[in-house]
């Protein structure tokens, strides 16, 4: 494990985590500026996961084409133009368009950056190398928020201008890097070998699932948070403080994973989730409610390590680029909180909130009882 690569990718991971979750603090005063409904608002946080939907495949045959460091550079370009667009956007419609290009970008730098990790570490070390670049991922959404309540306070500007410069000056270190100038495998199997293997599949739903609920929890909370009397600065708080305890668990979970299969982390992970997105819809004090967000996240958040280490090892043992498989890992991913978002904000509109989370945690349960019931002579190791 090269220590400054994985710092490196783990601080981009970082910036493009925050600019996705600087959102949250916003909602509640773009719902008032602009009239926005649980719809609206679930379409906006939905927009970053569909244009990382659409940018995964191509960041992944980017990666696998031109190397790592084009990739990474190329999504930070995109994020920090789309970071200036969302600082300065008057209405609805190009506040979409620019969280959509802020995803096109997250695309290129999470696929290339986690490919460029799985590539440079052993397997022995690969889960705790993910599960740190994740814990830095989920360690700028503690920054997100609170540039979404810097926003509040200074303007949205000069927070997202300010973010954007941040994102060039990583670009800058990016370029003088002496790694990941070339493809990161010469492999000889198409990335359509690790689509038809069922484990490689099975790895992606344990992306997609904590995806899909995550989705739904970032479009509801904070507008349940606003209702419960709480300021933007509040829910900034709230927010960091949950990433904060998913952040410290996830090299943790990497460790567990690396040690005793993803099977171990996927039984508790799984039935943890269930019961706090099922708590969540209880809350009546801001208080309540961010205790058991807190819990709720850091479940979630454990399975998305076994997720990326089942991926990253199916890829290799089909001797398949890991670009393209953190490539697919990332649709996953999108197309998770596409669906939590929007899906969860339309249901929540037509139902009110305890339908999307009801159903998120049916999906958790049901994942948790499947992967009880798997064989034990069969574990789902990240080995093959």
């Amino acid at each position: 494990m090269r220590r400054p690569l994985l710092l490196l990718v783990g601080a981009v991971i970082l910036v493009d985590t925050m600019f996705y979750a600087a959102l949250a603090p916003l909602l509640p005063a773009l719902r008032h500026d602009l009239g926005l409904t649980k719809s609206d608002a679930g379409v906006l946080v939905g927009a970053y996961a569909l244009g990382t939907f659409f940018g995964a495949i191509p960041g992944g045959w980017a990666a696998a084409r031109f190397g790592a460091r084009a990739a990474v550079l190329t999504g930070l370009a995109l994020m920090s133009t789309a970071g200036l667009a969302f600082a300065f956007a008057q209405s609805l419609p190009a506040l979409d368009v620019a969280r959509f290009i802020q995803g096109l970008g997250g695309a290129c730098s999470w696929t290339a950056g986690l490919a460029w990790i799985a590539q440079e570490t052993d397997r022995e070390r690969r889960g705790e190398a993910l599960g740190i670049a994740i814990g830095a991922g989920i360690f700028g959404a503690q920054f997100g928020p609170a540039l979404g309540s810097l926003a509040t306070q200074v303007g949205r500007e000069a927070a997202f201008a300010g973010a954007a410069v941040l994102g060039l000056v990583l670009a800058a270190c990016v370029l003088n890097t002496a790694h990941g100038e070339g493809a990161l495998v010469e492999s000889g199997s198409p990335p359509s070998a690790i689509l038809r293997d069922r484990r490689f599949r099975l790895a992606l739903w344990f992306t997609a699932l904590p995806s899909i609920c995550f989705g739904v929890v970032e479009v509801l909370v904070p507008l349940r948070l606003d209702v419960l009397g709480a300021t933007a600065l509040a829910i900034g708080l709230i927010f960091f403080i949950a990433a904060f305890f998913e952040a410290l668990v996830s090299p943790v979970v990497g460790r567990i994973a690396d040690r005793r299969g993803a099977q171990a982390v996927v039984r508790v992970g799984t039935v943890a989730a269930a019961a706090g997105l099922a708590l969540l819809v209880l809350p009546t004090s801001v208080v309540a409610l961010a205790v058991v967000l807190t819990g709720a996240s850091v479940a979630l958040g454990s399975l998305w390590v076994p997720g990326g280490t089942l991926v990253s090892s199916r890829a290799e043992s089909l001797d398949v680029d890991q670009g393209w498989a953190f490539a697919f890992n990332n649709v996953g991913w999108a197309a998770g909180v596409a669906i939590g978002s929007a899906g969860g904000g339309a249901l929540a509109q037509a139902a009110g909130d305890w339908l999307p989370y009801g159903l998120g945690a049916l999906l958790c349960l049901a994942t948790g009882v499947a992967a009880m019931a798997h064989r034990p002579g069969r574990p789902l190791r990240s080995s093959t």
